[in-house]
C-alpha cells in the first residue's frame, strides 16, 4: 500500500496507538521501528498495526477485528422455544431463544448443526477448513478496513435503546466498570440435566483393554499421514495407500493397522507381500460414502457409542471449537453433539458428546491443541441435545470499578434479591448497521424484495472488503452470479442467499432464500420477536411497575392465564410472563394487550392472524418471564495494580495446582468479582446491565472502553 490511504490508515492508527499505556506503546515502537530499518519491507506496515491490534484488543476488551465486547450469556433453549444454531452477524446472532454470542461477522462460514440437535431440517455438510487464530497482523488491502472497524462500532451500532431495553428494578446509584477487559475475566460453566456444574477436573482415560495403544500416534511418520489424509478425503486420484513395515514383526504390522483405522475412518486396511517385504495397504472399502464414518464393526458392543468429554476452551465459540476438533480428529462435524454453544471472548466449560471417537483420540488432543483441554471422559449410550442443560454459572469479573463499596453492596444485594429485567440482549440482534429484526419483520410481512435487499445492499459501517465488493457488484449488476465470484467465503449468508438466487432466479427469491439453513432462517424471525418482547416489557413497566396487577399472565403448567383481581396477591413479578408474538399465545387483558397489537399494526401485522403463507414462518409464540432472579450470587471487592493478572483460578489453574490469586487491601484500581447462575434463555449482559445501570451495546461499551484508556 502507497500513497494517500496508506497515510490516511497510519494517521489513524497512530491517533488509537496514543490511547494505550506507556508500556503499550514501547512495544509498539518496536514493532514500528524494525521495519524501518529494512526500508520499508512488504508487510512493515502490516506488523506495526497487527502489534497495535493486540495492544488495544489486550486494554480493552474490544478487538479491532471483530468489534468484539459482547459478554456470554445463557445458551439454551427454554422450553417451548425453537432450538436454533447461530448464523452470520447479518443473521440474529446465537439461534437459540437466549443465546448469548458474539456475532459470527458476516462473511464468516456458517456450520451446519449437529445431527442431534435442533429440530427440522439439518446442515450436515463436512467442514474441514479452520478459519485459524488471529496473529495480529492485517491482509493487504484490509489496512483501512480495520480503522473502520473500530469506528463504526460507535458510529453505526445499535444503542439499547433501539432495541426496547430502557429499564431497570433496583433503585441504587450505578457505576462503571469495564466489561470483558480481557477474555479471562468471563467464565461460563454449563449446568447440565442433573444440575450439576461442569467442570475440567480429571484429564484421565477411562481404562480400556480394547483401547489402542499409545504407538498408533507415532508410529506412522508426517509423510505417510499426509499421504492417508489425501486417500481418506479424496484429495487425489490413488485408490489406495502402502506403507512398508520396517522391522517387520506382527506386533508392528498390528500397531500400524490399528494407526491407520484409528486415525482415519472410513479406512480399510490389509498386508501383503511385494518383492520379499511387507507393505501395509489403505484403501477405501466402500466408496465415498466411507468418508469419516465411524467404524461400527471395531467399536466394542459393550461400550457406550457415545464418548462424553467436559470441553474447556479459550478465546473460542463452540462452533469453531467443534470444527477445529473434527479437523483434527478427521471426522464431520455432525458427529458431535451439545447442550447448547458458549461466546468465543470468554473461558467456558461444556460437556460434548461425540459419536464413536475413543477417549485415548480426543485426550491426544490436549498434546496439540493450544487453548484446549478435554477431559472428564465417560462412555454413554446417548448423545446430547440442545435445550437439556438447566443454565450456566457465571463467573464474572468488572475491573476499574469507580463504584464504592455501599454502592456494590446495593447493587448486588439487589440482583441476589429481586433480579433483573429479562431482557434479550443485544447480541439477539446483530452488530451491523442492519438489525436483524428488521430482515424478521419483511419475513413475516411477505415483501421478499426487501428481504433480498436488507442482506444485499451496500450498508454503512466496516465489513470485510470482499463483502463490501460483493454488495457493490450486487448494487450495480442485480446478477447473483457476478456477486458470488466476489466471495472466497461461499458460505456466509449473503453467499448462500446469492447461489440461491443464481439457481432460482430473482422471480423466486422465497426458494433463493430457502438454500439457507432452516435454523438460521427462523432466526431472524425470532429476532423480531424478541424486538417486540423487549418494548412490550418496557411498557409493562413503565405502566404498572414491579408488582402484579390484574390481567397479568402466568403460568399453569404449561398453559397461561390472566392473574384475577381476587388472586394478585398469591402471586409475585417473579411469576408473571409476557408473549412473544404468535398464534398460539394469549396476551395481558389490560393496556398492553392494546401496545402489542399497535406495535404489530405499525409494522404491517396482524396480531390475530400470525400464520404465514410459508409453514416454516408461522410463529406459534411462547412465553418469557420478565423478571429473573439469578441463583448462587456471591461477590466480592479486590484491589490490584496489574491489569493483566488473573483475578480468580480457572480450573486448568486447578489442575495444574496454582495457588489462587492474593490481593493487596489496596490497589490502583478496583475490580468486582461476581458468582451467580442463570437459568435457561437468559443473558448475563442484563444482569451485569442492572447491576452498572449502564448501556451493555457494542456502541456504548467502545465509547467506554477508550474514554478509561484517555
Amino acid at each position: 500500500m502507497l500513497g494517500r490511504p496508506c497515510g490516511w490508515f497510519l494517521r489513524v492508527a497512530l491517533a488509537a496507538a496514543a490511547l494505550l499505556r506507556p508500556e503499550q506503546r514501547a512495544r509498539l515502537l518496536v514493532a514500528r521501528s524494525a521495519p524501518r530499518a529494512r526500508s520499508q519491507a512488504p508487510g512493515s506496515l502490516k506488523c506495526f498495526l497487527g502489534t497495535l491490534k493486540m495492544e488495544m484488543t489486550e486494554m480493552t476488551g474490544v478487538s479491532l477485528k471483530r468489534g468484539s465486547v459482547a459478554v456470554e450469556d445463557n445458551d439454551s433453549v427454554a422450553p417451548g422455544e425453537a432450538k436454533r444454531q447461530k448464523v452470520s452477524e447479518c443473521c440474529p446472532t446465537k439461534g437459540q431463544d437466549g443465546l448469548e454470542n458474539n456475532s459470527r461477522p458476516s462473511g464468516e462460514k456458517v456450520p451446519g448443526p449437529p445431527e442431534t440437535a435442533g429440530e427440522g431440517k439439518k446442515n450436515s455438510d463436512p467442514q474441514s477448513e479452520e478459519e485459524g487464530e488471529e496473529d495480529g497482523l492485517l491482509e493487504e488491502g484490509e489496512e483501512e478496513e480495520e480503522a473502520e472497524s473500530f469506528a463504526s462500532m460507535m458510529k453505526h451500532g445499535l444503542t439499547e435503546l433501539d432495541v426496547g431495553i430502557t429499564k431497570f428494578v433496583s433503585s441504587h446509584q450505578g457505576f462503571s466498570g469495564i466489561l470483558k477487559e480481557r477474555y479471562s475475566d468471563f467464565v461460563v460453566h454449563e449446568i447440565g440435566k442433573n444440575g450439576r456444574i461442569s467442570h475440567l477436573s480429571d484429564l484421565s482415560v477411562p481404562v480400556d483393554e480394547e483401547d489402542p495403544s499409545e504407538d498408533v500416534f507415532t508410529v506412522l511418520t508426517a509423510e505417510e499421514k499426509q499421504r492417508l489424509e489425501e486417500l481418506q478425503l479424496f484429495k487425489n486420484k490413488e485408490t489406495s495407500v502402502a506403507i512398508e513395515v520396517i522391522e517387520d514383526t506382527k506386533e508392528k504390522r498390528t500397531v500400524i493397522h490399528q494407526a491407520i483405522k484409528s486415525l482415519f475412518p472410513g479406512l480399510e486396511t490389509k498386508t501383503e507381500d511385494r518383492e520379499g517385504k511387507k507393505y501395509i495397504v489403505a484403501y477405501h472399502a466402500a466408496g465415498k460414502k466411507a468418508l469419516a464414518n465411524p467404524r461400527k464393526h471395531s467399536w466394542p458392543k459393550s461400550r457406550g457409542s457415545y464418548c462424553h468429554f467436559v470441553l474447556y476452551k479459550e478465546n473460542k465459540d463452540t462452533m469453531d471449537a467443534i470444527n477445529l476438533l473434527s479437523k483434527y480428529l478427521r471426522v464431520k462435524p455432525n458427529i458431535f453433539s451439545y447442550m447448547g454453544t458458549k461466546d468465543k471472548r470468554a473461558i467456558t466449560v461444556q460437556e460434548i458428546a461425540v459419536l464413536k471417537i475413543t477417549a485415548q483420540r480426543l485426550a491426544h488432543l490436549n498434546k496439540c491443541l493450544m487453548n484446549f483441554k478435554l477431559g472428564n471422559f465417560s462412555y454413554q449410550k446417548n448423545p446430547l441435545k440442545l435445550g437439556e442443560l438447566q443454565g450456566n454459572h457465571f463467573t464474572v469479573v468488572l475491573r476499574n470499578i469507580t463504584g464504592t463499596d455501599d454502592q456494590v453492596e446495593q447493587a448486588m444485594n439487589s440482583l441476589k434479591e429481586i433480579g433483573f429485567i429479562n431482557y434479550y440482549g443485544m447480541q439477539r440482534f446483530g452488530t451491523t448497521a442492519v438489525p436483524t429484526y428488521q430482515v424478521g419483520r419483511a419475513i413475516l410481512q411477505n415483501s421478499w424484495a426487501e428481504v433480498m435487499d436488507l442482506i444485499l445492499k451496500p450498508r454503512s459501517g466496516a465489513e470485510k472488503g470482499y463483502l463490501v465488493k460483493c454488495r457493490e457488484e450486487w448494487a450495480k449488476t442485480k446478477d447473483p452470479a457476478a456477486a458470488l465470484r466476489k466471495l472466497p467465503v461461499k458460505r456466509c449468508v449473503e453467499g448462500q442467499l446469492l447461489r440461491g438466487l443464481s439457481k432460482y432466479g430473482l422471480k423466486n427469491i422465497v426458494s433463493a432464500f430457502g438454500i439457507i439453513p432452516r435454523n438460521n432462517r427462523l432466526m431472524y424471525i425470532h429476532s423480531y420477536q424478541s424486538y417486540v418482547w423487549n418494548n412490550m416489557v418496557s411498557k409493562r413497566i413503565e405502566e404498572y411497575g414491579l408488582n402484579p396487577v390484574p390481567g397479568d399472565l402466568v403460568l399453569k403448567g404449561a398453559t397461561a392465564a390472566c392473574i384475577e383481581e381476587d388472586d394478585v396477591n398469591n402471586y409475585s413479578i417473579h411469576d408473571v410472563v409476557m408473549p412473544l408474538p404468535g398464534f398460539d399465545v394469549i396476551y395481558p387483558q389490560h393496556k398492553i394487550s392494546e401496545a402489542y397489537r399497535e406495535m404489530l399494526t405499525a409494522d404491517n401485522l396482524d396480531i390475530d392472524n400470525m400464520r404465514h403463507k410459508i409453514r416454516d414462518y408461522s410463529l406459534s409464540g411462547a412465553y418469557r418471564k420478565i423478571i429473573i432472579r439469578p441463583q448462587n450470587v456471591s461477590w466480592e471487592v479486590v484491589a490490584y495494580d496489574d491489569p493483566k493478572i488473573p483475578l480468580f483460578n480457572t480450573d486448568v489453574d486447578n489442575l495444574e495446582g496454582k495457588p489462587p490469586p492474593v490481593f493487596a487491601s489496596e490497589g490502583k484500581y478496583r475490580a468486582l468479582k461476581m458468582d451467580f447462575s442463570l437459568p435457561p434463555s437468559t443473558y448475563a449482559t442484563m444482569a451485569i446491565r442492572e447491576v452498572l445501570k449502564m448501556d451493555t451495546s457494542i456502541k456504548n461499551q467502545t465509547q467506554l472502553n477508550t474514554t478509561w484508556l484517555r
